[in-house]
């Protein structure tokens, strides 16, 4: 860069850094509105998704709270194109305003008890524009920090908006532990979980006002008044091969494991905390928050040494780091909230032996099958329904007999009823509920506790464990947006890292916690639905060593 450019850069930087700050600061509220859900799904399940199997219920919570990542890269290119076309702060003004609305929206709607099939559809209705309207943020405000940063410190200046995420879902943390704590859990259950949506709309006002603040982008502007901006974003972005083979390399070599990454060390850990080792809502969401607190900091470290040694480093080492520690770090997470789960599965573990042509996954997506009608099943659902870990191995207890199963806890076989008596539905609801009683005097006998004791939970292990994989987090997401602002041309850069992003983190990483607890639910193995994460960013790391090139000295001054 010529010298008499970079005193001018050094100086527009100083002037522009509260601007940068109120983009983030409107960054964290949009993020706020977006995560909510996700940390109340298991209540979520319960009120919108009743009429279904328990199981089926919370996978269709998880769905919902994916269907909201589903529409992203289609908010992306639809406001992506909006924002190369008219400019970045508008588009912002545009996203805010469908984001908020849409959150507090959801405080309002009645549950399924009240409004039946209807809830649910109302629900996924708002999450989806929730999706679309963060499908055109992320980009601009990565844009826009960018466009304002000086070229040696892109890395730190956007690092920061990548804090937001976090800093959002740390600020739904406290209003969820807030609520919770002043109404208890029971009130917190009926309705109180209302609360922090409907108290989004202060959030939405604070928002708009900060961004109504901000001026447009340099780099926008200097485009707009030499009459360089693009005619045809989405054509040049993705139908012109040069640009193309960008966007996929930028989704398959980088994106892809950031997202697994992200969405396992801040969304999947505290999903596996609450919902397969038992460790009540509050205190789960507690632990999260104080990690999410120690991790925030390196967000802005990572982002600072990409500066130094480039992104393409720290990002696939962070896929690397995550591919060879997760089952580790999850097995420890286990011994640490949920001892007693351990040392039963260690020491009378459970192994069902199925004939294996009448054993169902436990998803139903219609929502009629109580998984019932059958042995198998029944033992099955029941084990799912309350987190215990099994095996299948039908060759531990012999050839079983069409329609037959057994079970063994440790050395005691306890076998489920005849399928005759299954098969009459008179004689079902008593026999299931008959059966079920005997199973979990058995796990119980065997050790296997129905929630986590207080009294045992680790909680400095817990919180050491769960900031390893929000360290993680840090090192794929903190250089993220600064390596794909560097990738793209400034005439569509809006458009072009906009939907690598939001398919990796839409699709990729929003789907994640919805199909990891379906692999869980379908094997019994609470540790199965890691291999999601582990095997994409195992391939994100191959595909970025052979393919992504390191962006730190690109110009985006062009």
């Amino acid at each position: 860069m010529p010298e008499d450019v970079l005193p001018q850069h050094h100086r527009a930087t100083r002037k522009e850094k509260m601007v940068i700050a109120a983009s983030s600061l409107g960054t964290v509220f949009e993020w706020y509105d977006f995560y909510l859900y996700g940390l109340l799904a298991t209540t979520i399940s319960a009120q919108f998704f009743a009429g279904v199997n328990d199981t089926t219920a919370f996978i269709f919570a998880l769905a919902a709270f994916a269907a909201g990542f589903a529409v992203r890269p289609f908010g992306a290119l639809v406001f992506g194109r909006i924002g190369d076309l008219v400019g970045r702060k508008n588009t912002f003004l545009v996203t805010m305003g469908i984001m908020g609305g849409s959150t507090f929206a959801v405080g309002l709607l009645p549950n399924f008890a009240t409004a039946g099939v209807l809830a649910p559809i109302l629900l996924v209705t708002l999450r989806v524009l929730q999706g679309l309207a963060l499908g055109g943020q992320y980009g601009g405000a990565a844009t826009y920090v960018a466009e304002h940063a000086p070229d040696h410190k892109r890395g730190l200046y956007t690092s920061w908006i990548q804090t937001t995420a976090t800093l959002g879902l740390f600020a739904s943390l406290l209003v969820v532990i807030g609520t919770r704590s002043a109404l208890g859990e029971a009130a917190f259950a009926a309705w109180g979980w209302r609360v922090p949506f409907l108290a989004s709309v202060f959030l939405l006002g604070v928002s708009l006002w900060v961004r109504l603040q901000l001026n447009e982008s340099p780099v926008y502007a200097k485009m707009k008044a030499t009459g360089n901006v693009s005619k045809a974003p989405l054509t040049e972005a993705f139908l012109r091969w040069g640009n193309l083979r960008i966007v996929l390399i930028a989704l398959f070599g980088a994106v892809v494991g950031q997202a697994v990454v992200w969405y396992t060390g801040q969304f999947y850990a505290l999903f596996f905390l609450e919902k397969t080792l038992k460790v009540d809502g509050m205190t789960a969401n507690v632990l999260i928050a104080v990690a999410l607190a120690l991790g925030t900091p390196f967000f802005v470290f990572f982002g600072w040494l990409s500066d130094k040694i480039g992104r393409k480093p720290i990002i696939l080492a962070g896929c690397a780091l995550a591919a060879l520690t997760y089952f580790p770090l999850f097995h420890a997470l286990t011994m640490a909230a949920n001892p007693a789960l351990a040392e039963a599965q260690a020491r009378a573990a459970v192994v069902l032996s199925p004939n294996q042509t009448v054993c169902s996954v436990q998803f139903d997506p219609i929502g009629k099958n109580k998984f019932d009608s059958t042995p198998c099943d029944v033992v099955k659902a029941y084990l799912a329904k309350t987190g215990v870990p099994y095996s299948i191995d039908p060759a531990t207890i012999g050839d079983l007999a069409s329609g037959s199963v057994a079970l063994r806890i440790g050395n005691t076989r306890v076998d489920p009823p005849a399928t005759a008596l299954l098969a009459a539905p008179a004689t079902r609801a008593a026999t299931v509920s008959g059966y079920q009683k005997q199973l979990q005097a058995a796990l119980t006998d065997a050790g296997y506790p129905a929630k986590a004791d207080p009294a045992r939970v680790d909680h400095v292990r817990v919180v050491a464990i769960l900031f390893a994989l929000v360290l993680l987090v840090t090192m794929v997401y903190g250089p993220i947006a600064a390596m794909l602002v560097e990738l793209f041309p400034s005439r569509i850069r809006y458009t072009s890292m906009s939907l690598p992003y939001h398919i990796g983190n839409g699709w990729f990483g929003g789907f994640l916690p919805a199909t990891a607890f379906a692999m869980v639910a379908a094997t019994g193995d609470i540790y199965y639905g890691l291999w999601y994460p582990v095997i994409a960013a195992a391939a994100t790391l191959v595909i970025g060593l052979l393919l992504l090139p390191d962006t730190r000295r690109h110009s985006i001054h062009d």
